[in-house]
Parts: structure tokens; sequence; C-alpha cells
């Protein structure tokens, strides 16, 4: 009894939180945890998906789901006093992948909120509060009904509550069986009838997944990132009806941080590689990605260098590769604006080209580190490259390419942390860099 208890006045202080944040007229951004496994959301009468929005009213309610971090991994953790607020911090103001309780774990969320309103229970402390807002529990339907929803709503005299009525919903599932559907009219018909009505209005909703985390490569087939589309439109003539031309459609994408389709997975590939060099240098290992391409590391760190040497000795041949950039259709056009607003920056010196040669998969081994350092260092010592820096750049290989302009370099041993070191500087002086110029350019 004294858990219940607990559990109920628990479940009061955040419904007494959110009832004055709500008289404040302002709907909270971020959900809150409940007991570390369920979130509590306020929402408002905005919401577009007619499916989702069958409670009474648009006044704003109370979804109950699961929460969008595991149980199971914070189980290691010690409790935290402030669930709420860090709640609030790290967990998205939309959660397009919503989880659904268990049946039995909604019912007695239900169970609880509805003992909260009880006016034989002066105990709880809501007897000095307004009336709540109606709560709605997301289910899995693991249940033999397949129950999809449990919703609870008030109801009031004046300011206080006299019953709630219980709600459930229930779902087989998706299907495009449209035998299966009643008639259109037929329905309108029935709505009249069960809620007294002569005018019924029609809104459609359609969710088109454009790409589905599962349909990614084995690799990442647990990613939480997808792209989709929501229509909605008014007046619909027809069971699964195609949204007309006329519908409004929104975007959404949610793409997890190291997703091969993000605009900037260049940039967390090159994050990924500096953390790894940076581990390496505290303990003296370091993971090198699986060799890739036909090409080794250093027999492109020699390309380039020859390509250099060229240049300075006047027989380089410019190419105009404009020419042979051509846009084929529209996807070809947003990746080509993705990329002009992510894309390497057209002031990359010395270094920092030396980096993208290096960088991410074409370095994979320390002897290929090493290896590719010997031929820059022996090229800068024979005078047969001069090449240009950033004024500014402190890097251990920005101070020999300056002393290399006077013909004089110290003697660098290329052994144990050094080759890791430097190939660590000149690829945080890189970032920086980019960082910088996208933050003043956008």
């Amino acid at each position: 009894r004294g858990i219940l208890r607990g559990k109920v006045v628990c479940l009061n202080v955040f419904f007494s939180f959110r009832i004055r944040e709500e008289g404040k007229g302002s709907i909270p951004e971020h959900p809150y945890i409940y007991e570390t496994d369920v979130e509590i959301s306020l929402v408002g009468g905005s919401c577009k998906n007619p499916v989702e929005k069958f409670w009474n009213g648009s006044s704003a309610t109370y979804i109950l789901q699961k929460a969008t971090h595991s149980e199971e991994s914070d189980s290691m953790e010690e409790s935290r006093t402030d669930d709420a607020v860090y709640a609030s911090e790290v967990l998205p103001k939309e959660n397009p992948g919503a989880l659904a309780l268990s049946v039995g774990r909604a019912k007695q969320l239900i169970s609880l909120y509805t003992m909260v309103q009880n006016p034989n229970v002066p105990s709880l402390g809501m007897s000095d509060l307004a009336v709540p807002p109606p709560l709605w529990a997301r289910c899995d339907g693991s249940d033999p009904q397949h129950t999809c929803w449990i919703g609870a709503e008030p109801l009031k005299a004046g300011n206080k509550v006299t019953g709630i009525n219980i709600y459930t919903v229930s779902c087989d599932g998706p299907t495009a069986d449209k035998t299966r559907f009643p008639n259109l009219e037929e329905l309108k018909m029935e709505h009249k009838i069960r809620h007294h009505s002569s005018l019924v209005t029609t809104k459609g909703f359609a969710r088109y997944e454009l790409i589905a985390a599962a349909a990614i490569e084995d690799t990442i087939a647990e990613s939480g990132s997808n792209i989709y589309v929501d229509i909605t439109w008014n007046g619909v003539e027809k069971i699964l009806e195609t949204p007309p031309v006329i519908s409004a459609a929104t975007l959404n994408i949610a793409l997890e941080s190291g997703d091969p389709r993000s605009p900037v997975f260049q940039l967390y590939r090159e994050l990924q590689l500096l953390l790894a060099l940076a581990e390496g240098l505290k303990t003296g290992e370091t993971e090198w990605p699986e060799p890739s391409g036909s090409e080794s590391a250093p027999q492109l760190v020699q390309e380039f260098l020859t390509d250099l040497k060229k240049k300075l000795d006047g027989d380089y041949i410019f190419e105009d590769k404009n020419e042979t950039q051509k846009i084929q259709c529209d996807t070809a056009a947003v990746d080509s604006c993705i990329k002009s607003i992510f894309g390497e920056r057209g002031d990359l010196d010395f270094t920092e080209q030396l980096w993208c040669k290096m960088k991410s998969k074409c370095v994979s081994s320390y002897q290929e580190l090493i290896d590719c350092f010997t031929l820059v260092i022996k090229s800068l010592e024979r005078g047969e490259i001069q090449p240009w820096i950033h004024q500014g750049s402190s890097s251990f290989l920005s101070q020999l390419i300056q002393q290399s302009y006077h013909g004089k370099m110290e003697n660098v041993s290329l052994s144990d942390t050094t080759p890791i070191q430097m190939l660590l500087e000149v690829g945080l002086e890189k970032m920086k860099k980019d960082y910088v110029s996208f933050f003043i350019g956008e």
C-alpha cells in the first residue's frame, strides 16, 4: 500500500508541475521521464496526424509512451534525483519513431492517473489544482485485442472532476486490402449516429518513407535514421485515397551521427580519425581502418608530391574540371547543393591537402604513416618542393616546412608516437579552420 501511494504521489508531482506550467500558457518543449521507462509529453491541439488526434476537443493532452533511452542501458547507472531536468536536456523535441508501452504498463499508468483525480482521496493533494488534460498511453498491441491506445478523459463540472471516461483503441495492423474497410459514406453515417451530429468533416493523412532504417546495409541496421514525408489534406472522398496535389507536405529527416547519408559524414569521419589518434597517444595503441581501394596512402602521397614538383618546375598542365561537371537530374542538383555547403574549403594549404590524402581509410597502418612522412621530409630536404602553408600554422610539420625555406631542417626521428603526433596536429589545425570558415561563411 505504501509503494502504491508513493507511485501515485510521484505521478501527481509530474501532473502538478505540468498543470502549473500549462496555467502559464506554455507547453514544455521536451518530454519528462517517469520511473526511467516512460515519457510524459504534453501536446497541443495542432497535431497534423488525425489518426493520433482522436481525443476529445482540441485542448492539450498528455501522451505516455516508452522512453527513448533504454532502461537496460541505464541499469548500471545510479538513480538520478534530477531525472526530469536531465531528460529535458537530452531528449529531442520531436520523436519520429515513437515507442509503445506494453498494454499492462499502460493500464497501470492509466489506473494511477484516475486515482490521482479521485476526489475521495484528498491526501493525494489534487483538490487545490485545476482539472488536468486527458491522458492517452501508446500501447504495443501485445494483448489479444491488439490495443494500440488507452485513454482517460476527466468529466468535470466547473473545476471539479465528476468522473472519468476510459477509452481503448484497437488495431489489427496496417493493411492495403480495401475490402477490410467500410465504405466512407457508411463510416460518416455511423459517426453521425454515434455523436448525434449532422455535420461531418474529413481529413486525410499519409506518410511515405523515402529511406527507412531497415533498408540500410547490415552494419547500421539498428540506426534510428529515417527520411519520410507527412501529407495532410481536407475533404477525403474515399478510403486509402491518394493524396491530391493540393495537399500540404512536411519532409522529416532524422539522421544519426555517423550515418553515411548525412551531408556532414566526411566531417564525422575526420573527427573519428582525430579521436582515434588522440586515444592512441594516451594508450599507446591505435586502431587503424581496413585498407580500401587500389592505391595505398604512400602511393597517394607520392603522386601528390610529384604534382607539386611539376608545378615548381613549370611542367604542370592545369585541367578545367568545370567542363566535366554536369547536373543530370534533380537528385544530382540536390547533391551538388549539399556539397557546395559542406564541401572542402578552396584555400587548403600543403599540410591540409596532405591530411586529405592520408585521412580515414587511406592510412591503414603505423608503417604506412611513417612511409608517408618519410616521403614528405625527404622531398623538403632535397628542395624538390616549396609548399605553401597558412600563416600562423603551428604544427610540427609546418615548422619543418618553414625551416626548409632557408635550406636547413632539423633531424626528425619518425619513431615512437612522433608520426601519430604529427598527423594529429595537422588534422586538428585543418578541422579548426574548417569550422571557423563554415560558421563565418554561413
